[in-house]
């Protein structure tokens, strides 16, 4: 029967895990400590010996990790999924409890199911159908904290722990196509920019005797939009669409419509290809505010992640991996780029060969969050395959 048998306690475990709420502090939540307790038990109820990393961030909470590896081969195949979840977001905009999950329709809702619950599953069953059988690697799971705010407490601090091997090999089950025959093999440079236009504040009907913040910041945005989009026009085979420079988060300014505004305070977010480097973007832009006399333009980084090289599809992970959906899903993988960020660029970052699969639809973060039931079979069947 395979995985198969396990569909069931793949449902009951799902549920289990959603009603164990698993929220970063930064977002108002406790962190990952219980979930993570939850999911060690399981596996110590298995005879299996997970270690456990716990880190205290600033807030003084405690992020959970944990890691098992089940065999005695030369090389280890990891995945690893993340255990903490976004918040529900609108309440109203539920049609049930974020956090009782509700089986539906072939569908399991709830907040975190897809995101990254559908990952988390799928690896435990994997693990526990794969205990007892012969193993062509050995299969390690990680269950990271902190994914969701920028892993300075999950996968950052786990690659200082001497837990991988140098030869060892990573499945990240943290982005998908809804088919699963896309398996992503490179992603985007990362730049979250904080500007703050200082200008000064008067009233609105005397303007000369200030400095409109807004009216500066809005040329500048737009300024910096056309020069990023004029000279960082390449594209390629995995990102046909290229890079993008968008302006997101606007900080308020004033609280009366008759004040000019002294400050004013905006953000881009730049998802670079990696043929380009953030610096010398960086560097443009501070050319160009540099041009702004009238007003003082501070930059600021508040997040900055430059690419790391391609996965290799001639790469052994890829290999094995393309041809367990062959195996299992009869369709032929494609290779593709996502501007989006997951853990894999870290590994990538420290030399690990690294691919990420699953079979998602696009709903993550949303309300109403859900993972079809079949998926979750399937993506466990894929992963079980590359081991037998």
């Amino acid at each position: 029967m395979g995985i198969e048998e396990f569909r069931n306690d793949m449902v009951k475990t799902m549920c289990e895990l959603v009603s164990i709420k698993s929220i970063s502090p930064v977002s108002g939540g406790e962190g990952e400590g219980k979930r993570a307790d939850f999911i060690e038990n399981m596996l110590k109820s298995w005879d299996l010996s997970p270690k456990r990393f716990d880190y205290t961030d600033e807030a003084g909470a405690k992020r959970s990790n944990l890691a098992v590896k089940y065999g005695n081969k030369e090389r280890t195949i990891w995945i690893l999924a993340h255990i903490d979840t976004v918040s529900e977001g609108d309440i109203a905009a539920w049609s049930t409890d974020p956090f009782n999950a509700v089986v539906k329709d072939g569908k399991i809702f709830g907040r975190g199911t897809q995101d990254n619950g559908e990952g988390t599953i799928a690896a435990l069953y994997t693990l526990r159908y794969l205990m007892g059988k012969q193993i062509k690697y050995n299969v390690g799971v990680i269950f990271a904290a902190d994914e969701e705010v920028g892993s300075k407490y999950g996968i950052q601090k786990l690659l200082k722990e001497n837990i991988f091997g140098k030869s060892d090999m990573f499945i990240v089950p943290d982005w998908g196509s809804k088919k699963g025959n896309e398996i992503e093999i490179a992603e985007k440079s990362i730049m979250w920019l904080k500007v703050t236009v200082n200008g000064k504040q008067v009233h609105a009907s005397t303007p000369k005797k200030g400095v409109n913040s807004l009216r500066n910041a809005a040329k500048f945005m737009i300024e910096v939009d056309k020069a990023l989009h004029k000279k960082y026009k390449a594209k390629s085979n995995a990102f046909p669409s290229g890079s993008t420079f968008e302006m997101t988060k606007h900080e308020k300014n004033v609280d009366s419509t008759n004040i000019i505004p002294g400050k004013d305070v905006f953000y881009f977010d730049f998802r670079v290809i990696p043929d380009y480097s953030l610096d010398e973007i960086y560097n443009d832009i501070l050319a160009i505010s540099s041009k702004y006399k009238k007003v003082r333009i501070d930059l600021e980084k508040v997040q900055e992640e430059q690419a790391a090289p391609p996965t290799s599809t001639d790469s052994e992970i890829i290999r094995v991996l393309a041809n367990s959906i062959k195996s299992e899903l009869s369709m032929e993988p494609k290779f593709v780029g996502i501007g989006g960020g997951t853990v894999a660029a870290y590994l990538r970052k420290a030399g690990y060969s690294s691919a990420v699969w699953s079979i998602e639809e696009d709903i993550a973060h949303q309300p109403n969050e859900y993972v079809i039931i079949e998926n979750l079979v399937n993506v466990a069947k894929v992963f079980a395959s590359i081991f037998v």
